[in-house]
């Protein structure tokens, strides 16, 4: 089973040679190197470009441990670069490379030479990293399939889909299995064997049973209103841990390093500035946050913020908590009091904006009505859309609010300019 990936393709064949390094990033298996490898490599032949022209090597390979060493890997390529055509230099996961961005930086002096590499830990794009590339770094983040990827290749209505996806998330390798026995055992030992054992040792934590046991309270809280201190009261009620503030801070930290989670930051609406904390945690693959957490808690209305959260940032969006502060009449004392109101994600992209709630289902007026409420406070002219899992017509109200399914959010992935219109 094959996945076009064509969002990330048209990526990389408009930055061919830019005179940048495309720096492919994202969390493990989540297509990098099939894309880089299979999918470019494949372009890149049905292009005229000849084999031997494209010089390509798995740095994460024991057997090709030797080429961490900057020496012996320039010299691999330079041995290989025999003419004055132009060259496709593709480095996996090049984090394991010696002193790697020299090394990148380096090769940009061939005038024939376009280079790309992938890597797994978001440490070497820092801005240290950033400034050693000279401002010749270009990134390209790949994420888990989206939902409109998902079904390509599925065989099934999306009702099936959409469970399967909720449930199983979308890594490549796990929407390829055939069997539930098959994905569930994947995903526990991926997250357990690969995931937090690459953070257990790169960072050569004291306590690993505490990472552990963040990563469950991360998981249970998916767009909950969540901060440090809030974690440490529940790890000492819970857990009675040992963990002090500032070891949480920094496993959080790692868990954001390594593309296992993101975080979306409060956004005062009218106030115009942002609020530190609390913030939310989304989980970049669902399916990895349900196996966590053994797929007991598999409940559909946070699954589904997480899968819009996962959705807008994959188009490119920058994705905020909306707050907004309005005046009621209390009833009891006849004052007026401040309320906070809550808009589930702004997405703002340029100079588009869009607030969007994601509301499952509206069974009734008064919940209608509670969706609402924080959309109306806003008085500036963005959209403002209801996201429900129920298939319908979009619809949009006299207040200019606009209802519709998460179907038709997900499955047009350039659709906020033209379905939401």
């Amino acid at each position: 089973m094959e996945f076009k990936r064509q969002k990330y393709m048209d990526a990389l064949v408009e930055r061919m040679h830019n005179g940048m390094i495309k720096v492919v990033t994202g969390i493990r298996r989540s297509g990098k190197s099939y894309l880089l490898f299979n999918l470019f490599v494949r372009y890149l032949m049905q292009q005229g470009t000849a084999m031997d022209h494209i010089l390509t090597m798995q740095l994460d390979r024991w057997d090709m441990r030797r080429y961490r060493d900057p020496d012996m890997l320039l010299s691999w390529i330079h041995e290989r670069m025999t003419d004055e055509g132009d060259y496709y230099i593709l480095l996996d996961e090049v984090q394991f490379l010696d002193h790697f961005e020299e090394v990148l930086n380096s090769l940009l002096y061939e005038s024939h030479v376009d280079v790309y590499v992938t890597g797994s830990n978001s440490k070497f794009l820092s801005n240290d990293i950033l400034t050693a590339f000279r401002g010749r770094g270009d990134e390209i983040h790949v994420y888990p399939l989206v939902f409109s990827e998902f079904m390509e290749q599925y065989d099934g209505d999306m009702y099936h889909g959409w469970a399967d996806y909720a449930t199983y998330g979308g890594l490549p390798q796990v929407a390829s299995m055939k069997t539930e026995q098959q994905k569930i055992t994947y995903l526990q030992s991926l997250f357990k064997e690969t995931y937090l054992k690459d953070i257990l040792e790169r960072h050569k934590l004291k306590y690993p049973e505490g990472m552990e046991d963040l990563v469950n309270v991360l998981a249970s809280s998916i767009g909950t209103l969540m901060n440090p201190t809030k974690i440490l009261a529940t790890f000492q009620s819970r857990f009675h841990s040992k963990l002090s503030l500032n070891t949480i801070r920094q496993y959080i930290d790692f868990l954001e390093e390594a593309f296992l989670i993101q975080k979306a930051v409060r956004y005062d609406v009218k106030g115009r500035k942002y609020i530190d904390t609390p913030v939310k945690y989304y989980f970049e693959d669902v399916g990895l946050r349900n196996a966590r957490l053994d797929f007991r808690q598999v409940e559909e209305t946070h699954l589904m913020e997480n899968i819009i959260y996962n959705e807008l940032r994959c188009r490119g969006y920058l994705v905020d908590v909306g707050v907004v502060n309005r005046r009621i009449l209390d009833e009891e004392s006849g004052r007026m009091l401040s309320r906070q109101l809550e808009v589930d994600f702004i997405a703002s992209l340029g100079n588009k904006r869009y607030y969007i709630q994601s509301a499952f289902h509206l069974p009734d007026e008064e919940k209608l009505r509670q969706e609402k409420a924080s959309l109306l406070a806003l008085s500036d002219g963005f959209k403002k859309i209801i996201l429900v899992k129920d298939v319908m017509r979009p619809r949009r109200g006299d207040d200019g609010i606009l209802i519709m399914s998460v179907f038709d959010f997900l499955l047009y992935p350039h659709g906020l300019d033209e379905v939401f219109a």
